[in-house]
């Protein structure tokens, strides 16, 4: 494991202190964002007992395959020209008979998957590593953290004041384990109406910007409602452009280069 996490530059770690706030969302698009910039990009997907990864990217049904020591990841083209590069992907639904099958682990079992993800996939050598966890502060974050030295976070919410309160958390798991937290997006920030063009704020807005503030963690912007963007990922496909795609760009000119925060 040790000298595939050498071939790694850096690995950015997706929290959520609740389900139901886009965490896979952003995973898959920064992943892409970055990829479409040249760069080697592999994503991760440890949310062993709800894999999402496969299906946003049109993956489902695909087997992992191996050449008897490693397992090769799964390619996928996430378009932008001739400079982008193909995303690595990798999550436990390449390795289920069937997309109805229900992983049913314990803690240690989890643990040894996500070290045979780190330590036994080809990712090559990659300029970042993208890990979509599950929601919350269990085994699968806390074993990515543990695992790879150097690891950062990236925190998502919902500007309601119940995702905010549970991010805090996210926040104090990351301090906790003394893990540098690149900053926090803000998901569903207004829905911009696609027929008069008006906004309306349906979970309120500018919450993860406030709490940042409090918390002294950098804010990296925030996501609007896009319909596409649930169309699109149903389809097993990315958008291409739009106003969710410009907000990303933002987002992603942050993370890589972090002084800008």
């Amino acid at each position: 494991m040790d000298q595939n996490l050498q071939s790694i530059k850096r690995t950015l770690l997706i929290l959520s202190g609740k389900g139901g706030v886009g965490k896979s969302t952003v995973a898959v698009y920064l992943a892409a964002g970055l990829a479409r910039r040249g760069l080697k990009v592999g994503l991760m997907d440890v949310d062993l007992h709800g894999p999402s990864i496969p299906t946003m990217l049109g993956l489902q049904g695909k087997a992992a395959t191996s050449d008897g020591t490693m397992i090769e990841p799964a390619l996928y083209d996430v378009g932008g020209g001739s400079e982008a590069e193909p995303l690595r992907v990798i999550s436990i639904a390449f390795f289920l008979k069937s997309r109805n099958d229900a992983v049913i682990w314990r803690g240690p079992m989890k643990t040894t998957a996500i070290k045979q993800f780190l330590g036994q996939v080809s990712w090559g050598a990659l300029d970042y590593l993208i890990v979509d966890s599950p929601p919350g502060t269990g085994d699968e974050p806390l074993s990515v953290a543990q695992s790879i030295p150097g690891a950062q976070a990236v925190v998502v919410t919902t500007p309601q004041d119940i995702s905010l309160s549970d991010v805090r958390r996210s926040i104090g798991f990351c301090n906790a384990l003394k893990m540098k937290i690149v900053g926090v997006i803000e998901n569903m920030s207004g829905l911009v109406c696609p027929h008069c063009g008006g906004r309306i704020d349906l979970f309120k807005m500018g919450g993860g910007r406030k709490m940042t503030g409090e918390m002294g963690v950098p804010f990296l912007g925030a996501l609007p409602i896009d319909p596409s963007v649930v169309t699109a990922g149903d389809d097993g496909d990315l958008l291409e452009d739009g106003p969710t795609l410009e907000a990303f760009d933002e987002i992603i000119d942050k993370i890589a280069e972090p002084d800008s925060v």
